[in-house]
Parts: C-alpha cells; sequence; structure tokens
C-alpha cells in the first residue's frame, strides 16, 4: 500500500521534524509513504473572505497534481474515529481497490470545498483545536497505530 501526505506549509520546529521522522521510519515496514510540502499561499495580515477563498483556489490546484486513490482531506466538519474505526477505513481502502490512499491537509484557513468534495472520506482528528502543524505528526501516529492494530501489533494496548 501506498500512503501520500499532501500539506500545506513546512514544519518549522525540530521536535516535530523528529517526531514525524520516527513515525514514517516505522511506517517503513507496513507501506511506501511519500509527503508532499507545498508552499502555503502569503496574505496579508488581515486578510478578506475573497483573499483566503482565492488562496485555497491556488492551494487545490498544487493538491490535484499529488493526489491520487482513496482522498481523505482533515477538516473540521469530518467524521470522527476511534482508532480501531480507522484502522477499519485504512484495511477497508484495500478491499475496494485502493493501493493508494492521499490524506491531505490544509493551511490554517483549511481547504478548498472543491478538495473537500473529492474526499471519499473526510476526517476530523478532534473537536478540540490544536496547533496547525501538529495535525501532521498526529495523523502519522494514527496511521502507524492503524497499521498495528491491522497486524495485531503491541503498539495499540
Amino acid at each position: 500500500m501506498k500512503i501520500n501526505l499532501i500539506v500545506i506549509g513546512k514544519l518549522k520546529e525540530e521536535y516535530l521534524r523528529n517526531a514525524c521522522g520516527e513515525y514514517i521510519k516505522r511506517l517503513g515496514r507496513y507501506c511506501n509513504i511519500e509527503i508532499h510540502e507545498l508552499d502555503e499561499c502569503r496574505l496579508s495580515d488581515n486578510p478578506s473572505e475573497k483573499e483566503i477563498l482565492s488562496a485555497l483556489k491556488k492551494e487545490a490546484a498544487e493538491i490535484r497534481k499529488f493526489a491520487s486513490g482513496m482522498i481523505i482531506p482533515l477538516c473540521i466538519e469530518g467524521k470522527q474515529f476511534t482508532s480501531e474505526q480507522f484502522a477499519s477505513e485504512i484495511s477497508s481502502a484495500g478491499v475496494n481497490g485502493f493501493s493508494t490512499i492521499t490524506f491531505i491537509i490544509g493551511s490554517s484557513f483549511g481547504l478548498d470545498n472543491e478538495i473537500k468534495s473529492a474526499g471519499h472520506i473526510k476526517l476530523s482528528m478532534s473537536k478540540m483545536t490544536f496547533p496547525h502543524q501538529l495535525a501532521r505528526v498526529m495523523l502519522l501516529e494514527q496511521i502507524y497505530r492503524a497499521f498495528q492494530i491491522n497486524t495485531n501489533g503491541k503498539y495499540h494496548k
């Protein structure tokens, strides 16, 4: 299985890069993982709704270049899963003919509606608010946990 992770923006903090690196290394046993870091559109200090929507459209055009297979955008209005349910979704992707799963993390302003609509599943990590850059670490950890659950590993105990 191939996992694509499309993210808007780069990780600035070394500890976040290290955490992501650890999960990417662990995931190597289970899948091929590819991360596409796309540039975030620059906005004014107090952007208008029109400016935000325009930026999201530009980011969507870049996202489409890398999105394939089962598309899973992360968004507030997405569905929340337990770790076991999430593992089941990943497992069923292959059964449903998908050899690639693409997760998409937008900018701090979210994702364009076109990207959300293209999603086979919309995913929400939590009702709580977390720092935008932490989403990548959390997602990679949950993907790793899902593979551990699906292979009866000891990590998820």
